[in-house]
C-alpha cells in the first residue's frame, strides 16, 4: 500500500514539473523577446533634466526638518531586495508618489523588471529614450548603468538589507519548491538538511538556484558564488557604496524610516506604514546555533555586506542623535497605533484564509499559504478610507491601481495556484 502511495506521489511530481518549466520558459521568452537593449543618444542626461524641470510636481511644500527647512526629495531609486520588508518600503513610496502625481517607472505586464535578467532600461512600461522618472522600486537586477538612463542626476539611491540567516531562512521557505534542485530533498527539516550538505543540493548553473545562496548580492548584480575570503566579496561592497545613500537595516525598521525622512525631508505622514508581505510565526524555522553558523558560511558574501551597512548605519544613528531618534520612533509607533485602531478590522493581521476581501489577498508561495494580510474595518470613517485601503494594499493590486497590466504575473498565479 505505502509502495503505491510513492509510486502515485511520483506519478503526481512528474505530472507538475511540464507546467512548471512551460511558466517559466514563458517568463523567459517574454523578457528575450521584449527587452532588446535601446541605444541611447549622448544627450539623453540633458533630456532627463529638462523633462523632470517642466514635470516636477509643484504641490509639495517645505518642511521643517533638523531645524531647517527643507524641500522633499521626489527622485527616489528604491533597490527592492528579496525578503526584507522591502513590500514595506514599497507601498511607502507608491503612496507617496501617488499622492504627488510622481512618474513612476513600472514594469511591463508583470510585477518585476523581469528578474532575474539584469535590469534594462528598455524593460520599463512605456519607455523610450530621454523619457525620465520620478520613482523606481520594483524588483529587479541591479544594474546601475541602465538605472541612471530613467533618472535625474539628483536621484536618491535607497536600498534595505536583512541579517543574512534570517533572509536565507526566509527564501529557502518561500522559493525552495521552485528550485527544482532541492526536489530530491527528504526529511521534515529540507532547511537542516540542506545546510548540513549545501552543495549536494545546488549547483550555480541550476534552474533557480540564486534564491539559494547570497541572494543580495545576487540582487545587486553582483556574483552570488564567491567564496569564503573572496576579495571580489569587498569590491563589491565599495562598488555599492558609492551607488546607495542610504542602506536600511530591516532589523531597525522604525529607526531606518526616521533616517529616511530625514534624508528625504518628508514628514512623518509619508512613512505611516502596515507590515506588509509578513509570514505566520508558525512557518518561520527556528535555527540554532550550529545552524546559524553554517547558513552565515553559505551565505559569506552577503554577510559582509549587512556586517559593512550595519556599521555605516548605526553611523547615521549617531549622527542624528540618539535621544532624538528614540522620541522620534516612539512618535512613529504612536501615529502607526492610530492607523492600526481606525483601518483594521480587530488591529492585527490575519492568516490568508481569513481575509475577506480578495483585493487585500497577498501573493503566495508555492504550495501553501502562509502570508499574512489584513482586512479593512467595515464602520470606518469615510474621511481615512481611502488612505487605509491604500496601506492595506498588497504589491500586485497596487500595481493594477497604478496601470500596470499584470497578465503575465496573473497567469503564473494561476497556474502556481491552481495546478501547482
Amino acid at each position: 500500500m505505502s509502495r503505491s502511495k510513492g509510486f502515485n506521489c511520483a506519478a503526481a511530481v512528474r505530472g507538475l514539473i511540464p507546467w512548471v518549466l512551460i511558466a517559466n520558459i514563458m517568463l523567459v521568452l517574454y523578457c528575450l523577446t521584449a527587452t532588446s537593449p535601446v541605444i541611447i543618444s549622448p544627450t539623453q542626461e540633458e533630456m532627463c533634466r529638462l523633462s523632470m524641470e517642466q514635470t516636477s510636481p509643484n504641490v509639495l511644500t517645505e518642511v521643517s526638518n533638523s531645524k531647517q527647512k527643507c524641500s522633499p526629495k521626489v527622485n527616489i531609486m528604491f533597490m527592492k531586495t528579496h525578503k526584507t520588508a522591502s513590500s514595506t518600503i514599497l507601498n511607502i513610496l507608491f503612496r507617496f508618489g501617488e499622492k504627488h502625481q510622481l512618474k513612476f517607472a513600472l514594469p511591463d505586464r508583470r510585477n518585476d523588471f523581469c528578474y532575474p535578467q539584469p535590469f534594462l532600461c528598455s524593460q520599463v512600461k512605456d519607455y523610450r529614450p530621454g523619457k525620465c522618472f520620478n520613482i523606481v522600486c520594483n524588483h529587479m537586477r541591479f544594474k546601475y548603468e541602465e538605472v541612471t538612463k530613467l533618472l535625474p542626476s539628483d536621484a536618491v539611491y535607497i536600498t534595505i538589507l536583512r541579517d543574512p540567516v534570517d533572509l536565507f531562512e526566509s527564501a529557502f521557505h518561500y522559493y525552495h519548491r521552485a528550485v527544482p534542485f532541492t526536489w530530491r530533498i527528504r526529511g521534515e527539516n529540507k532547511l537542516t538538511e540542506f545546510l548540513n550538505n549545501p552543495k549536494a543540493f545546488y549547483s550555480p548553473e541550476a534552474f533557480n538556484s540564486f534564491y539559494l545562496k547570497n541572494l543580495l548580492f545576487f540582487d545587486f548584480g553582483l556574483d552570488n558564488n564567491l567564496e569564503v575570503n573572496d576579495p571580489h566579496v569587498m569590491e563589491g561592497i565599495r562598488y555599492l557604496s558609492k551607488r546607495f545613500q542610504l542602506v536600511l537595516i530591516a532589523e531597525y525598521f522604525e529607526e531606518s524610516l526616521i533616517l529616511l525622512k530625514d534624508l528625504l525631508c518628508w514628514s512623518m505622514e509619508d512613512i505611516l506604514y502596515f507590515k506588509l508581505n509578513a509570514r505566520r510565526t508558525s512557518s518561520v524555522s527556528r535555527l540554532d546555533s550550529e545552524m546559524r553558523t553554517k547558513a552565515l558560511q553559505w551565505n559569506w558574501a552577503d554577510w559582509k555586506l549587512y556586517e559593512h551597512f550595519n556599521v555605516t548605519f548605526w553611523e547615521r544613528v549617531e549622527a542624528y542623535g540618539r535621544q532624538r531618534m528614540e522620541q522620534e520612533v516612539n512618535e512613529l509607533r504612536r501615529r502607526n497605533a492610530e492607523m492600526s485602531a481606525n483601518c483594521i478590522e480587530g488591529g492585527n493581521a490575519v492568516e490568508a484564509q481569513m481575509i475577506k476581501d480578495t483585493h487585500f489577498q497577498p501573493w503566495q508561495p508555492i504550495g501553501e499559504k502562509s502570508i499574512m494580510g489584513y482586512n479593512l474595518r467595515k464602520d470606518i470613517d469615510p474621511k481615512s478610507s481611502t488612505i487605509c485601503a491604500k496601506m492595506l494594499t498588497p504589491e500586485i493590486q497596487y500595481l493594477s491601481e497604478l496601470g500596470v497590466n499584470l497578465w503575465v504575473t496573473r497567469l503564473w498565479g494561476w497556474l502556481k495556484d491552481s495546478i501547482l
